[in-house]
Order: C-alpha cells, then structure tokens, then sequence
C-alpha cells in the first residue's frame, strides 16, 4: 500500500490536521498520482463541517485534483508515468447501466463513487485530494492538456465541468443570449467558458463589485440584482440561465428574465426546497432543471475546450496549514476566485 500525508477533520467543528492515508495496492487498471493541487469546493465546506448531514468522520476532502502520474497498473493503456492528470468529483461507477453506457457515469443508476466521503465497490471508504497520493482506476482519470497549468487546471475538475455541462446540454453559443448568475468560484468559469462558446453572456450578480472583472471575464453585460429594475429590464431576455449559488433565490423573479422556451438550470445546492409558482413555468413555455458535473468523455472535453481557449480558474494558492482559514473566506465571499492548495506543503 501507498502511503500518503494528507489533512482531515474528525469532527463538524474541529480544524484540519495533519494525517497519513494508507491508499490501496496498485491493481492492474489503476493509477498512483502525485498530487499537486486540490482546490477548494464549496462542497467540500458542506462536507467537512457535516452541513448535508452524511459526513462520516475523519474526512480528507478535496475532488479537484491535479498531479502527475507515479505509477500505473499492468492493463493501463491510457496513461503513462509523467502524464499530467487530473481527478475530479468520482472515482467509480457501475459501468453497466444505461447512464454509465452513454458516458453519463455521474448518473449513475447503481451508485456512483464520490471522490470522498463515500464508500468503494471494496467496501473502503473513499478520501480526497488533501493528500499526496491517491490512487485511481484508469477510466476515472483524465489528461491535462499542456496548454494548462495544473494549478489553475485544478478547480476546472468540477467547477469547469458543472458549468461546461449544462452549457453544453442546453447549447449555448452564436446566437444565444445566456446569464449566469452569480460570479463566485463557479461562475467566473462559467462566464469564460459561455463566452468561448460564442454566446452573449450577461453576469448577474447581487452588486456591481466584481463588474470589472466580469466583463474581463468575457461578459458582455453586467446586472446588480439588488437593483428591481434589473429584472424588469430583462424580462424575456435570455435563452439560458445558469444559477451558480447556494442560497435560495427568488425563482419566479429569475424565471420571469427566460424567453420563449428558456430554461433556468440550478447548479447551486440551496438548503431549502425550491418554490416555484407553476405560472412561471406556463408563461413562455420555460423549463426549470438542474444539472450534476458531466461525466468522464464530456469532462475531458471540457478540459480540452479551456486549454484551446486559454480558459483556467483565477486562483489564489495556498499552503495546507491555511486550509480553515480558507474555509471561512470562502463562506464569507472574500476570494476572486478559488483556493488551491499546495500539497507540497502537506
């Protein structure tokens, strides 16, 4: 077995410490990777302060990994020693069902395997990117383009893929007009990526703070919510919004901005029920949906997407030992616009 060092927490209120992980022998399908960054996802805040309820303790978060390849299994054909790889929100699936057959492995119908805080088809509990080493099946590892560097490669693991998913599905690009709400760790990514797609992109956000950096981004237009005549002003305006935060919003008022067949997307995880008046929904035909991070060939898409378009997270690295004070500028909205960690500082 592996050892590896890495940071845990062992209860909803205690800070992180350091720890080592004994990581699984090599089989022939798997891959040791040598961490380099992990960055931190506001999920993995929910999970190691048990906010969803379902953390079993101690918990190494982390499922936006970037490294390079250590060692690989006898039957691996994929990746080679040296390769630059990346691990993002799962490490396995069924391989069986209808959704893992249509490389939708995210969906799967038998229990896909979170990257941590869930239990493997062995029966081991599964732990994240805050380590050195972790080791990973093949098919659950993907290649990082040279055209990124690994840091700001990371957080596109699953702030890259929750985004491109859903902007894919719903076809945004030449033609149509798409808002993202919401310019945090998901929705800077969220604005580069609609606006290498050809879209015309519109940022709403709650303030005008981060306009510059928005239209840096690639938005075309720039709308503070707190302001009623936003949403006036954009009634009927967009093919496509994409929710990105985790509070509860006032749907119907978002709803009312979608045009004839538009459709509103929920990213965010709100601790609330959604209310919708069913009106919302009648009124210009409009859809409201929800969408998960894509699977591993839309993943791999998506990385090559950014490395042709120059598009990576803006990022501030820091070292393991600053992971809760971290934490707490993340739930305090006071980074631009996702941490990384060091791991060489682990």
């Amino acid at each position: 077995m592996v050892t590896a060092a890495a940071y845990a927490v062992t209860s909803a209120d205690s800070r992180f410490e350091k720890t080592t992980l004994q990581r699984r022998e090599l089989g022939p399908l798997d891959v040791l990777i040598e961490i380099k960054f992990a960055g931190i996802c506001h999920s993995d805040i929910h999970t190691a302060r048990n906010e969803w309820g379902s953390t079993r303790y101690p918990v190494v978060p982390g499922h936006e990994i970037a490294g390079v390849v250590s060692a690989v299994g006898s039957d691996v054909t994929k990746h080679r020693v040296g390769d630059r790889v990346g691990v993002g929100c799962f490490v396995d699936s069924c391989g069986e069902c209808d959704a893992c057959r249509a490389d939708e492995e995210q969906y799967c119908f038998n229990r896909v395997t979170g990257t941590y805080n869930a239990e493997g088809r062995d029966g081991e509990r599964t732990q994240g990117g805050y380590s050195t080493h972790i080791v990973v099946t093949e098919h659950f590892v993907l290649s990082i383009p040279d055209g990124l560097e690994l840091d700001v490669a990371a957080p596109l693991l699953c702030a890259g893929i929750t985004l491109y998913s859903p902007l894919a599905h719903w076809g945004a690009g030449p033609g149509k007009k798409v808002a993202v709400i919401g310019m945090g760790g998901l929705g800077h990514v969220g604005v580069k990526i609609a606006h290498a797609m050809g879209a015309d992109v519109t940022v709403l956000s709650q303030s005008l703070g981060k306009k510059d950096d928005g239209l840096k981004f690639g938005a075309d237009h720039y709308y503070a919510t707190s302001d009623p005549g936003t949403f006036a002003q954009l009634r009927g305006r967009f093919d496509l919004i994409v929710n990105t935060v985790s509070v509860n919003l006032d749907i119907d008022a978002y709803l009312s901005m979608l045009a004839i067949n538009g459709t509103l997307v929920e990213l965010g995880l709100p601790e609330k029920p959604i209310e919708v008046r069913a009106f919302s929904l009648a009124a210009n035909r409009r859809s409201l949906a929800g969408s998960m991070v894509g699977g591993i060939a839309q993943t791999q898409e998506m990385l090559d997407f950014c490395a042709e378009h120059g598009i990576g997270a803006e990022i501030e690295v820091i070292s393991a030992d600053q992971i809760d004070g971290a934490y707490d500028r993340v739930v305090g909205s006071d980074v631009r616009y996702r941490f990384v960690i060091d791991t060489a500082t682990i």
